[in-house]
């Protein structure tokens, strides 16, 4: 990392800093907070400012600084995603060059390592999002070369039989590590190149193998149909847990056996959360009601519920308890953290979700309420942090990329989505 302090340069913006004590009642859930939200232009020049500051620190002004992350999580292809969503908002073609640039340099790394597949942190990230930006170039042997490579590893994962909840065989089920990211670096491909470019031949049978695991997990639990270890843990969240997992399989034509088992794991969920707070466990039977976020908690699975609410219309118990996770989002407050796995931008996502869903303009204020909070605490983030001493500090996942991400998103809040997560 560079050595350099990024200040944000947001004197063009024309708006002055809003009072702290208003912004304090977004932890109490008053809807006047929304008064506060900024209007598109500021959220532009903000976004395109911290995109320049981000690739300056993880790009243009690394060096030769230590080893390389090329993941999207937290590593240098966060950057390359987020300079292709300034382009898909902008169409600054220097953005999209930047994406480019940033990709080739993670492949050349990523290709030594086998160990992950998954789109947020491994090779299925870099062939994926390789294959999309040089499809925008009209590189149309770059875009081959990648999609190649990526068709090459899912006839690996094709191959690989069905392993016991935890994954087995190297490849666990989660969206981070294991055959969830893997799938939706898949459904990322074929979103952006065509449904087919990754044939449904090669991701069934990953699918199928998911749907075993989980039933395997599940055998000791006759409610719960679906059931997955990560590191010997049943996590429930959209990192290494349940929310993640089926997010991903909602995406794919099921039986109506597995669509059943869907719904009923997702029953299981909804019938056990928190009584008091409505937020959900971090892990099967765990009693901690503490974490309100993407990775932990109502936000991840708000985001979930949103999906299966949508692929599953005729079944309004998923679109309200959509709503009631959202609830529990807004009333939670805001986040010290900034980044999209555990702070506020992240969080944001589940009102744009529930917006999207329902149609109802309060989401919309409450996102742009969020986003115009992070606005300013994101300067003041910046202002206390040195970047030579935390390589995540710039990150999509864990750092102030999310935020450039969010402030795109919030010029078109309809077509806005989840980086990494929602299609």
């Amino acid at each position: 990392m560079s050595s350099s302090v990024v200040k944000f340069d947001s004197n063009n913006t024309n708006h002055e800093e809003g009072n702290p004590e208003q912004f304090d009642m977004l932890h109490t859930g008053d809807p006047t907070a929304t008064n506060l939200s900024l209007p598109a232009v500021t959220f532009l020049k903000a976004a395109i400012s911290l995109k320049d500051q981000v690739v300056e620190v993880t790009w243009t002004g690394r060096g030769n600084n230590g080893k390389l992350d090329p993941t999207v999580y937290t590593g240098l292809l966060g950057t390359a995603f987020t300079c292709l969503r300034s382009y898909e908002a902008t169409g600054n073609h220097r953005d999209l060059q930047l994406c480019v640039e940033i990709v080739d340099a993670c492949a050349a790394i990523a290709h030594s390592s086998t160990r992950h597949v998954t789109f947020l942190c491994g090779r299925g990230g870099v062939y994926a999002l390789g294959a999309v930006a040089a499809n925008y170039c009209g590189d149309q042997m770059k875009r081959d070369f990648y999609v190649t490579r990526f068709l090459e590893m899912a006839e690996e994962e094709k191959a690989l039989p069905v392993g016991p909840e935890e994954g087995g065989f190297g490849m666990s089920y989660d969206l981070l590590y294991g055959r969830a990211g893997f799938l939706w670096a898949a459904l990322f491909i074929n979103k952006y190149l065509g449904s087919e470019v990754v044939p449904s031949n090669l991701l069934m049978p990953v699918v199928e193998a998911v749907l075993a695991g989980g039933r395997v997990g599940a055998s000791d639990n006759t409610a719960c149909p679906l059931m997955y270890r990560w590191h010997g843990t049943r996590y429930w969240g959209a990192a290494h847990g349940l929310a993640g997992i089926l997010h991903v399989l909602l995406h794919f034509s099921l039986s109506n056996n597995d669509i059943d088992d869907l719904k009923a794991t997702l029953r299981y969920m909804m019938s056990n959360r928190f009584p008091h707070s409505g937020n959900y466990p971090l892990s099967e039977g765990n009693p901690r009601d503490k974490l309100v976020q993407w990775s932990h908690g109502a936000t991840g699975v708000a985001l979930t519920l949103c999906k299966a609410s949508e692929v599953l219309p005729n079944n309004r118990e998923f679109r309200d308890a959509a709503i009631e996770a959202g609830e529990v989002v807004w009333k939670n407050g805001l986040l010290k953290k900034v980044g999209l796995a555990d702070g506020s931008a992240g969080n944001t996502y589940a009102f744009l979700s529930l917006s999207r869903l329902t149609g109802d303009g309060v989401y919309e204020d409450r996102a742009k309420a969020f986003a115009s909070y992070l606005y300013h605490n994101v300067r003041k983030t910046i202002a206390d942090t040195r970047y030579d001493g935390d390589d995540n500090a710039c990150s999509l996942f864990h750092g102030l990329a999310g935020s450039a991400c969010l402030w795109f998103d919030m010029l078109m809040p309809e077509k806005s989505r989840f980086p990494g997560y929602e299609l």
